[in-house]
């Protein structure tokens, strides 16, 4: 432990609370829209923030980390391909969504299918973020006790405690004005500490060198199956993920939404490859290590100067505090908007969903630390949690804007596919070593698909509602 680290940290965890805290006290915050949408004023350069921060959490200084750490770079780069990917995709869409808008991917899909299919989305999506907020909790705790006296397991519940405070106190104003001071701390860490890091272990050459055998090819010693596995999972949630989606229906407009979009494209290359290098240079100069720790000790174990260690150490509690407030407060979306108010009447004002919304923050953060426990790594959570989503979740609501033949029931039954499928497969223990999405993305759109076709075609008036034309499911 380094007093200068703790200092560093110490300083960064404050300064966020002190920005939830004035939110909280600003009087912006009237209702529940403006909990889940920041009244959608957001400037483009906080969008572009919190479109990345939140979509790098510690799914990628950990979890991620961890991936290249254990497979080489090149790998490491298949890896997070999903991502860039996944922004073209939603670049291309991102007007058609900011006009399609809802306050969550449930109630846009009723709009399309009706309330059965809302209500069992609303079920999976949050199920899915649940496990992501469990994620980011204990990539918090592992930072945590690297640089206090604190355990992970402490450390843990320290993280869920600021999380939680972040996302009940001012919703999506406190947490994309914390993403956007987050994300200037992280990209100026990480570039910083690459030369440094390729200096302590020798240059390229060595660095190539020093990696594992298996590490210097292509798949890192994945079958092309076992690596499209972990591929897909980020690729598939980004497609639908539904903080994308609210960020999107928070920008002030369509132009807005667009450029954010092409920001976060761009901001993504500025994060995911120094990750990459720097996991794969811990392996030259620290082989042996828990993978999900790669850059982490490269940050305490004296690798580069004790500030800048600091600073990636700050900015591994940033990804966590952001990208855990941001599931939090989308999954309460769902609690608020997608259940509470859908069944107790869509007369239910603005001002009772935002206490419904604070109080299923508070109830996820129970059961998200409870759900940490039971993962061994965090790689192992955010690929069962994007799995869970991606695979029930993403082929419907991309039919929605692409495919007007699916239908009612399509849609329920690539639901019940998606999800009963990576469960079972889970909990078999994933056969032949292969993620889930393997097999229950096939089972998802086999079952979207054939139910479609054999069943009647669906209105052509609820068809045309999801791009405004009608107000079908709107009202709650």
């Amino acid at each position: 432990m380094q007093t200068t680290h703790l200092v560093i940290l110490a300083v960064y965890i404050l300064a966020m609370i002190g920005i939830a805290l004035y939110f909280m006290r600003s009087g912006r915050l009237r209702g529940g829209d403006d909990f889940l949408f920041a009244g959608r004023s957001l400037p483009r350069p906080v969008m572009i923030a919190t479109m990345l921060v939140t979509w790098v959490g510690s799914g990628t200084i950990i979890g991620g980390a961890n991936f290249a750490y254990t497979y080489g770079p090149t790998a490491g780069l298949v890896f997070f391909a999903g991502t860039p990917l996944g922004i073209l995709v939603l670049l291309l869409a991102a007007r058609r969504i900011r006009r399609a808008s809802r306050h969550t991917i449930p109630e846009l899909l009723e709009v399309r299918f009706g309330i059965g299919v809302r209500t069992v989305a609303a079920v999976v999506t949050a199920i899915a973020y649940l496990g992501l907020t469990a994620s980011q909790f204990v990539g918090g705790g592992y930072v945590v006790s690297l640089v206090t006296p604190l355990t992970a397991t402490q450390g843990t519940v320290l993280v869920a405690v600021v999380v939680t405070l972040l996302t009940v106190s001012g919703g999506l104003f406190s947490v994309a004005y914390t993403d956007f001071f987050s994300a200037i701390l992280i990209v100026l860490g990480l570039f910083v500490s690459l030369p440094l890091v390729f200096a302590a272990v020798g240059g390229p050459a060595v660095y190539w060198e020093g990696l594992p055998e298996q590490a210097t090819t292509f798949t890192g010693g994945l079958t092309a199956l076992q690596l499209l596995g972990y591929f897909l999972p980020l690729f598939l949630l980004l497609l639908a993920d539904q903080n994308m989606y609210q960020r999107l229906a928070a920008a002030r407009d369509e132009r807005e939404a667009r450029s954010a979009t092409l920001g976060m494209l761009v901001g993504s290359f500025f994060v995911f490859v120094p990750v990459v290098l720097l996991a794969t240079a811990a392996a030259v100069l620290m082989p042996g290590i828990n993978g999900d720790m790669a850059i982490l000790s490269l940050a305490s174990e004296g690798y580069m100067p004790a500030v800048l260690g600091g600073l990636i150490l700050a900015g591994a509690v940033a990804f966590v505090i952001t990208t855990g407030s941001s599931y939090m407060l989308s999954a309460a979306s769902n609690i608020a908007y997608d259940l509470y108010a859908r069944f107790t009447g869509d007369r239910v004002d603005e001002r009772r969903k935002l206490v419904v919304q604070r109080l299923s923050v508070l109830g996820i953060a129970v059961l998200g630390f409870a759900l940490g426990l039971f993962f061994p790594t965090v790689l192992e959570l955010q690929m069962y949690s994007y799995t869970v989503y991606g695979a029930a979740i993403t082929p419907v609501v991309l039919s929605v804007l692409f495919w007007r033949r699916a239908t009612t029931a399509g849609a329920v039954a690539a639901l019940v596919a998606g999800a009963a499928t990576t469960i079972g497969w889970q909990a078999a223990g994933t056969p032949g070593g292969l993620n889930a999405v393997v097999v229950a993305l096939p089972a998802a759109l086999v079952a979207l698909v054939v139910v479609s076709l054999v069943t009647r075609a669906p209105d052509p008036g609820r068809v045309a509602a999801v791009d405004g034309a009608d107000t079908v499911g709107t009202n709650s």
